[in-house]
């Protein structure tokens, strides 16, 4: 399977899936970090979490997947909804629980 079949398959195949250096319990970089914590915020305590650092051909091909050049990735129900600042943004509007909230 080549990588961008192996992505569509994890973005599709999970309700809320989150692209980000480390894991859900140990984030390597402050924005996977704040990632983590806005799903906790908002209810969702196991997303599906791929670690880029783990796959060089993954890093790459998330960002060309979704045509954004940083990483973390957040995907809802298979659509791309943004990174950390995006989410930060609709976290405080509201308009992230409301999203998450329909998972």
């Amino acid at each position: 399977m080549d990588t961008q079949a192996q992505i569509k398959a994890i973005v599709e195949g999970h309700p809320v899936v989150l692209f980000m250096k480390g894991s859900a319990q140990f984030p390597q970089c402050g924005f996977s970090g704040r990632a983590i914590q806005i799903l906790q915020a908002c209810g969702v305590n196991n997303p599906y979490t791929v670690n880029v650092l783990q796959d060089e051909e993954i890093r790459q091909g998330i960002k060309e997947y979704a045509n954004w050049p940083t990483i973390p990735q957040l995907y809802v129900r298979g659509e791309f909804i943004g990174g950390s600042d995006i989410m930060t943004e609709m976290y405080q509007s509201g308009e992230l629980q409301q999203l998450l909230k329909t998972q």
